[in-house]
């Protein structure tokens, strides 16, 4: 775990309380910029992080919250426009700060360009909806680049893969088996694919069926 870091969080709503409560809980120094006076006085009863009401926008107002002094800032607003704001002008402030901005869409990669990183939290969301909808035993975790789909895939019976070793399988390149049965450790050569057990499993999108077939029949 990295040491605590000093964390400005723009918009106290849902996705940046969520985050700052997350944060908090990790050791890390939280503050919170919300410009509703009725959302700081919600979260403020549910003390967690130094919060202050104001516009993030506004310079004299993010440093006041102390972005001289931040590692990171992240603007998590509804607004991706204003997030984008937030954020620039803290680089503006304090050059060395770590940029995070929620978007709205999934084409906002391009803003990549004037962030450190952006983030849609309701791909996520829907991503656990249709888990759930499905109840599967192929479930995505997350997407953590542009393609690669990290999975949690649990091997059924009579599969091509069940009950053999990691160095017996041929798995195709482009997929990985990250955790050995129900993930209590990272998977090794000696791992065996046990029917009834569930593997994180990384793979492209082009080997994604292959993998299945291997994995589920």
């Amino acid at each position: 775990m990295p040491s605590a870091l000093d964390i400005v969080i723009a918009g106290g709503g849902r996705v940046g309380f969520q985050t700052a409560e997350i944060l908090a809980d990790r050791g890390h120094e939280v503050t919170i910029v919300e410009r509703d006076e009725a959302v700081v006085s919600e979260i403020a009863d549910e003390w967690i992080a130094t919060v202050i009401r104001g516009d993030a926008t506004d310079p004299d107002i993010i440093e006041q919250a102390g972005i001289e002094d931040a590692d990171a800032i992240a603007a998590l607003t509804g607004e991706t426009g204003l997030n984008l704001a937030v954020c620039l002008a803290a680089t503006e402030l304090s050059p060395g700060v770590r940029t995070v901005a929620r978007i709205d869409r999934t084409a906002g990669e391009a803003y990549t360009r004037f962030v450190d990183a952006v983030l849609f939290p309701e791909r996520a969301g829907a991503r656990v909806a249709a888990n759930e909808v499905l109840g599967s035993d192929v479930q995505t975790l997350a997407d953590v680049t542009g393609n690669l789909d990290i999975m949690l895939v649990r091997v059924a019976e009579g599969a091509p893969a069940a009950g053999k070793s990691l160095t017996e399988v041929r798995f195709p390149a482009g997929a990985v088996v990250v955790s050995d049965a129900d993930g209590y450790r990272i998977a090794r050569s000696d791992t065996s694919l046990t029917p009834g057990e569930r593997y994180v499993v990384a793979v492209e999108p082009e080997v994604a069926d292959e993998v299945m077939n291997l994995l589920q029949g």
